[in-house]
């Protein structure tokens, strides 16, 4: 089962796939377009991975990491399906990062990986874009990099972690304007989800609707304002942003 938060009526209701519609929490049908998606949860602390593969350190010229690289997001930096992400005017590179969103399911303390799966709730897709103009370096992404508000969409759906089989194992692509840019698979990820929740659990405690970012392939390339970038994993969902610019982002 797939489910969404969304906003209709004024109202937020959760929605689930319905014949190629919605259908509300209240019985009502409805169409994709007609809503306002938002994140398929309210994330609580999001842990985000830097270089988990291989490729994408390659594709910086950077040495693969010998453990996780993590950083921490803000909630308003988080936006939902169809929704808008903005492009400083001032900068010179910027784009999408496919990631898939592990979403923690109950409190979580000192996690063997053999029982890691357990506290997953489920799964969604994640675009977190990156501004290089403002990277500090590799291991510290700083606040305008990773922070900025509307830089990251997530969604559409929170996927129950029971209708994936296996996790480590799909494929992810971003398309931009219909053309495909960006193919990998979670296979190659440097750090598993297994081995990631461990490593988070080991010093911290997770709760209930924590999110990780498990990282991008390589493939990431410079968008621009009026891009629609499709960021899509398997099993998981098809998540559709447009890059917009300052005068439309403070219009807003």
């Amino acid at each position: 089962m797939r489910k969404a938060r969304i906003s209709f009526d004024g109202t937020i209701h959760e929605a689930f796939e319905w014949e190629g519609r919605l259908k509300l929490d209240d019985g009502r049908i409805v169409e994709e377009r007609e809503v306002e998606w938002l994140t398929p949860i309210i994330p609580r602390t999001v842990f985000a991975l830097g270089l988990n593969y291989a490729d994408h350190a390659a594709e910086l010229a950077f040495d693969a990491p010998t453990e996780p690289l993590v950083f921490l997001k803000g909630p308003n930096t988080f936006i939902g399906h169809h929704g808008f992400t903005r492009r400083p005017a001032d900068v010179t590179y910027m784009h999408y990062e496919c990631e898939l969103a592990v979403i923690i399911g109950k409190t979580a303390r000192h996690v063997k990986k053999e029982e890691a799966y357990q506290y997953v709730k489920g799964y969604s897709v994640a675009n977190d874009y990156a501004i290089r103009d403002y990277l500090e370096n590799y291991y510290r992404p700083n606040l305008r990099v990773k922070n900025r508000d509307t830089c990251t969409p997530f969604g559409p759906w929170l996927v129950y972690a029971n209708e994936v089989s296996n996790p480590m194992n799909l494929k992810l692509t971003t398309h931009v304007n219909d053309k495909l840019v960006q193919e990998g698979t979670t296979a190659d990820m440097i750090f598993d989800i297994p081995t990631l929740i461990e490593y988070f659990s080991s010093f911290m405690t997770l709760s209930e609707n924590d999110v990780i970012l498990t990282g991008t392939p390589k493939g990431s390339v410079d968008t621009a304002v009026g891009d629609v970038v499709v960021t899509e994993i398997e099993g998981v969902g098809r998540l559709v942003n447009t890059i917009i610019g300052d005068e439309s982002f403070l219009n807003r």
